[in-house]
């Protein structure tokens, strides 16, 4: 047997084991996490050890451009993109030219300070905010350019495509910035830099839209698993009044609900308002019931469709199709550096568009708490939108996430959300539909 070692007794001390460097304040404290997107949630000590030095953007936005991704299956069932369907077997180019022209938002860093003097970075906390953001972008996409719009890179946009980019720029004068978005959610009990529910970013992106008077939407969240249809007509019907249609200009000309004086829709009412509409659900307890996933995917393809936010617990994704069992996403899991502002064409753009095949997901591993988007820019959208509701309900095998009446039930007594003011202080009778926690949802069961 070895003998043990003498303790030392003279000579110079050992030194002191190095300090640890210190965090990066823009890295979460947590594990690495995978992501089809890019590094997620790394942090300095994963990559290299105590010493390393590496900027969090070659960790992240580098690694996108070059990291391998996994492709779409080749399989004979079809791809649904937002209403379009697509065979990957022969149209995997256009396929990836609609997945490349969503607008991409993800997590950002270096950006002017949140209320002046708040986080300068969203990783960690803000990617239901950046679910947000893309479901939202994506309506205004519809709105202004229309669902056949593609982006192309180092090709000329539109100048509408310009002033929806800028409407979620990181600054504070953005109508849907991060800015925006997490003081607006102060006002819904939800501190700066911390998680949101599906119901919340609706909520709070409903109250935002009331100051975008160049797109003048009706944005309606449904609460109680319920969308009714009286509801949702006399929201769309009503107008904007012309004091407020200077809060987002267009440019020199008044504007009144998004039309130039004199042209169409010149008074300061419009037959129809362009609907937005979100419905947050929770189509389970721990997991999503399996009954619902055939309306589930039914809702990617009807031609209104805008996605749905959601993801994993405390890990959101906008899902924009489904090919087979999987749903498909955009991850907002990617730190990359902020854009400069700018107030006039080009922005850069390259970094808002995900070029290349999005990520996956089996519906199994999906969070049961949701939001369901649809774009109605018509009466006639809205009514066909309907039509598919209701013939979906009588479909054999797929369980109804919601319900379309075209009263209110009598059962519902509850205030109107429809006509709360945004000034309205009456946090008790608020607190019910704009719980973040989504914990008043009724559970969905067979």
């Amino acid at each position: 047997m070895a003998a043990a070692p003498r303790p030392r007794t003279s000579g110079p001390a050992l030194p002191a084991p190095p300090a640890p460097a210190p965090r990066d304040p823009d890295w979460p404290g947590r594990r690495p996490v995978a992501s089809r997107c890019g590094a997620v949630g790394a942090t300095p000590r994963s990559v290299g050890g105590p010493g390393a030095k590496m900027d969090a953007a070659t960790l992240t936005y580098d690694t996108l451009r070059f990291a391998e991704f996994e492709d779409f299956p080749e399989t004979s069932e079809p791809i649904w993109i937002l209403g379009r369907k697509y065979s990957i077997l022969t149209e995997k180019d256009e396929i990836l030219a609609d997945v490349a022209s969503r607008l991409w938002f993800t997590y950002r860093k270096n950006f002017p300070a949140i209320g002046g003097t708040g986080p300068t970075s969203d990783t960690g906390w803000g990617c239901m905010l950046r679910c947000g953001q893309m479901i939202f972008a994506q309506a205004l996409v519809c709105r202004h350019l229309g669902r056949d719009w593609r982006w192309a890179q180092r090709k000329r946009q539109p100048d509408s495509y310009c002033r929806v980019l800028q409407a979620f720029l990181d600054r504070k004068d953005s109508c849907y910035s991060i800015h925006q978005i997490a003081q607006m959610g102060v006002g819904e009990g939800k501190s700066i830099g911390q998680w949101y529910g599906p119901n919340t970013v609706a909520q709070v992106l409903k109250k935002l839209a009331v100051f975008d008077a160049w797109s003048a939407l009706a944005v309606h969240v449904a609460m109680d698993n319920t969308v009714v249809m009286a509801d949702v007509r006399r929201l769309c019907r009503s107008g904007l009044p012309c004091a407020g249609a200077e809060a987002f200009p267009a440019d020199s000309e008044r504007h009144c609900n998004g039309f130039p004086a004199g042209a169409e829709g010149g008074e300061c009412t419009a037959p129809w308002r362009p609907l937005v509409l979100l419905i947050p659900l929770r189509l389970g307890l721990a997991d999503v019931n399996a009954a619902y996933a055939g309306t589930l995917k039914h809702c990617f393809r009807m031609p209104q469709s805008l996605g749905v936010i959601g993801g994993k617990p405390n890990s959101a994704h906008y899902f924009i199709g489904y090919v087979g069992e999987e749903l498909i996403y955009l991850d907002p899991h990617t730190t990359q550096p902020a854009v400069a502002a700018a107030d006039r064409c080009p922005v850069p753009d390259e970094s808002f568009h995900c070029q290349h095949p999005p990520g996956r997901m089996s519906i199994t591993e999906l969070d049961p708490s949701i939001a369901v988007g649809f774009f109605c820019k018509t009466e006639d959208d809205f009514n066909d939108w309907c039509q598919q509701v209701r013939k979906l309900s009588l479909l054999g095998g797929a369980l109804p996430m919601f319900e379309l009446v075209e009263q209110q039930p009598s059962h519902l007594a509850c205030p109107d959300v429809l006509n709360l003011s945004l000034d309205s202080s009456d946090a008790e009778r608020l607190e019910r539909f704009f719980d973040s926690e989504d914990e008043d949802f009724e559970i969905l069961s067979l």
